[in-house]
């Protein structure tokens, strides 16, 4: 009968990385048990592990390190040793070693080479017997910290002698690195002959060390080095600094790191690896960022990419690429550092509608974080930062910025709010402070109101003209246009849209849905609206009766009206002009009339005007339509509210629970808005794909967020738990994660 066994590692406290999640899972997956001793809380540990307080084993807080290297290496040294004896029959494995297969040794000796010539035993795997004499001997030698160990050089030896002899013993942590470690063990080992117990290379280390970087590389380059005999596999957490380095703390694509988390679900850009330096992320940015959801992240120049994936998977959020030149100039046409920026946000799970390149002043919004890494103060002239500070600013914004001794950073700074000193680092013998940066009161209401100024007419105006092209047309009134695109369709899609948005939000500057219906080939009609209007204009009205009474329409096999929330509203009010039209409507409003829909409280702005006429109750006038298509969420009850007004034998209502009022962002960002819209504007969207497709939220944020609430409001907390986990060990949650970290409080 096999024998089965079980591993135990030690992580002190904190969170882990990525690399720490993947080894611990792998090891679950494989069906081995594995204990993760701890002294302080772990955030993020993989659902499986089982988790035991390390005084179990060692009842200390003194948690010695390699002092050269700043390394608690040399407590796990020890620890380990203590396990075993503690714990027989368990193997100790690093943090860094991932399972590739269980480890069914029936030897209770299970330790290997980890170079070539059979010539130094690693501890990153370890199994000894609890009772063996050469367990006894290390421990014996560890209990003495200021031991001279007889297995260095002569000349080192000399040295600590004489130490020793002038009254100043050189303690442990000043000692050379793997003194208790792999240098330890294989002088033991072989002191008692037991050399014939250690593992081939290939049994742990088929990766030695000097190749070690292979796991950056394409994944075959690995397998191929991978042998019958490999059982549990050193990946290197040295591996660390190249990819704090080079790669922004994630996983190269493409890579073994990469294919590993893949398979075994490890969303790396929720646990980056710390990287220290001039333009390398630091995940304790996190921390003095807050809590506080961030809706909108601006990069100034590119150097915070890891920043940019944590925060947008975390929270949802619009990523901007700011992009300045060097003197503070707006660059229209995107930087060298645009694409691949954009391309290694999309790699680890970013959608390109979140990513907006912003190489003018009209498209940079008041942001929640702002990253000014290695720029403006620090490599560059701070007075060039004036463009961002001047509209990016809100209530609540946070900037990191690199401010270089000299550079008159502070002062500029002040003007605006005030900075906090995260960190500092010497940088050609010059001290460069990362501070956090708060704006005041004044300085944000001011950018505030420079960045809701309306777009210039004239600017619409052209651009439309220039997207009508020769064949279409636009109609403006100042406060509403319409935009017509002609492109030999028999299909026409009218749209709605707010024209502050399409000309300040989007990249492209186009209106809703524009792409997506141009990639169709589809005609266009885009009815824009220059505010908050809700499309109560007589003017508007005006057109659409003169477009019902022309042959505008009838020239299309199909008409699908198609709008979101304010936008939604319009489509099915307005598809009156159109009687048979289709309508695909997100989140839409029925009505604004106070009399009508009293338990509206949104959209004030918008409560005086009349919602009365043809074009009035989206929910009455629709019945004109073929079929009404209703997407929204059942559980915000004033959404739910309006689609309940909408009873037509022609409305079909897709009910998306716990998705939230902007439910086309959250199915965009899924990935399945797409797929929806084409189905539901060609008319063959039916419940059950719709349903189907649907299921892709079993892995969004913000449903996994709304559903844990959920289950807490209903008084279900292990409920709640069990859902919980799931998320967790599955890539993680913040709110989750700290939800769950407070209810094991309360509980203790």
């Amino acid at each position: 009968m096999v024998r089965v066994r079980e591993a135990g590692t030690l992580w002190i406290g904190g969170a882990l990385s990525w690399m720490e999640q993947l080894c611990l899972k792998s090891f679950v997956d494989k069906g081995q048990k594995i204990t993760l001793f701890h002294y302080e809380d772990i955030p993020n540990v993989p659902e499986g592990v089982i988790l035991r307080d390390g005084r179990e084993i060692l009842d200390t807080d003194d948690f010695i390190k390699y002092e050269q290297k700043d390394s608690f290496a040399l407590f796990a040294d020890l620890f380990r040793l203590h396990m075993i004896r503690h714990c027989p029959g368990m193997i100790w494995v690093d943090t860094d070693v991932y399972c590739f297969q269980p480890m069914t040794y029936d030897s209770d000796y299970v330790l290997g080479f980890e170079l070539p010539g059979r010539v130094r035993v690693n501890n990153a795997v370890l199994g000894l017997p609890a009772d063996s004499p050469v367990l006894a001997a290390m421990l014996a030698f560890t209990e003495n910290r200021y031991a001279i160990p007889p297995f260095l050089k002569g000349e080192a030896q000399e040295e600590m002698r004489a130490a020793a002899e002038a009254g100043s013993p050189v303690h442990v942590s000043q000692q050379p690195w793997g003194v208790w470690g792999p240098l330890l063990i294989t002088h033991f080992i072989k002191k008692f002959n037991l050399l014939d117990q250690v593992q081939p290379l290939h049994a742990f280390y088929p990766v030695p060390y000097p190749d070690r970087m292979q796991f950056m590389r394409r994944a075959g380059v690995v397998d191929l080095a991978v042998k019958p005999i490999t059982t549990a596999l050193h990946v290197w957490a040295s591996n660390k600094r190249e990819i704090g380095l080079r790669h922004n703390g994630l996983p190269p694509v493409g890579s073994w790191f990469d294919r590993a988390c893949r398979d075994h679900g490890i969303k790396a850009a929720l646990a980056p690896i710390k990287g220290r330096g001039r333009n390398q992320f630091e995940a304790a940015l996190l921390e003095p960022l807050g809590t506080a959801p961030v809706e909108v992240f601006a990069d100034i120049g590119g150097t915070a990419q890891t920043l940019a994936v944590t925060l947008a998977l975390r929270d949802d959020c619009e990523v901007l690429l700011v992009d300045l030149d060097h003197k503070g100039g707006w660059c229209a046409t995107p930087s060298a550092w645009v694409e691949p920026y954009r391309r290694f946000l999309i790699d680890n799970g970013i959608e390109a509608d979140r990513i907006r390149h912003v190489g003018e002043a009209g498209g940079l919004i008041g942001c929640d974080v702002i990253a000014n890494l290695s720029g403006f103060g620090d490599v560059n002239k701070v007075a060039h930062l004036t463009p961002v500070m001047e509209r990016a600013l809100k209530p609540g914004t946070r900037m990191v910025t690199d401010i270089r001794k000299g550079s008159g950073a502070y002062p500029f700074l002040n003007r605006y709010g005030a900075c906090e000193t995260l960190s500092t680092r010497q940088v050609d013998d010059v001290p460069v402070v990362r501070a956090l940066f708060r704006p005041s009161e004044q300085a944000a209401a001011e950018a505030e109101a420079r960045a809701a100024i309306a777009p210039e007419p004239e600017a619409w105006a052209e651009l439309a003209a220039q997207l009508a092209g020769p064949e279409g047309w636009v109609r403006d009134s100042g406060t509403h246009s319409f935009l017509y695109v002609p492109r030999g369709s028999d299909t026409l899609v009218v749209t709605f849209d707010n024209l502050d948005i399409a000309m300040t939000k989007r990249e492209d500057r186009r209106p809703w849905g524009y792409g997506f219906i141009e990639k169709q080939g589809w005609d266009m009609l885009g009815c824009m609206a220059n505010g908050w209007t809700w499309y109560r204009d007589a003017w508007v009205h005006d057109q659409f009766d003169d477009l019902a009474t022309s042959d505008f329409f009838d020239r299309y096999k199909r008409v699908v009206f198609y709008g979101a929330s304010m936008g939604g509203y319009a489509a099915c009010a307005f598809v009156a002009a159109c009687p048979g039209a289709d309508v695909v409507a997100i989140s839409p409003q029925s009505t604004l009339d106070k009399q009508i829909v009293p338990w509206e409280t949104r959209y004030q702005t918008a409560w005086d005007r009349d919602f009365s006429g043809p074009y009035g109750d989206a929910a009455q006038v629709s019945g004109a339509a073929g079929k009404v298509i209703l997407l929204y969420d059942p559980y915000e009850p004033l959404d739910s509210g309006h689609a309940d007004r909408f009873t037509g034998a022609n409305v079909l209502k897709l009910r998306a629970p716990l998705m939230g009022h902007r439910l086309g962002s959250s199915l965009q960002q899924m990935g399945v808005l797409g797929t929806i819209t084409t189905s539901a504007l060609n008319g063959t969207l039916t419940e059950a794909e719709f349903y189907r497709l649907l299921r892709a939220r079993k892995d969004f944020g913000r449903y996994q967020k709304e559903l844990f609430k959920k289950a807490l409001d209903r008084g279900r907390p292990d409920l709640a738990r069990r859902i919980g986990r799931y998320v967790l060990t599955r890539g993680g949650n913040r709110y989750i994660r700290k939800s769950l970290a407070e209810m094991d409080k309360v509980e203790a």
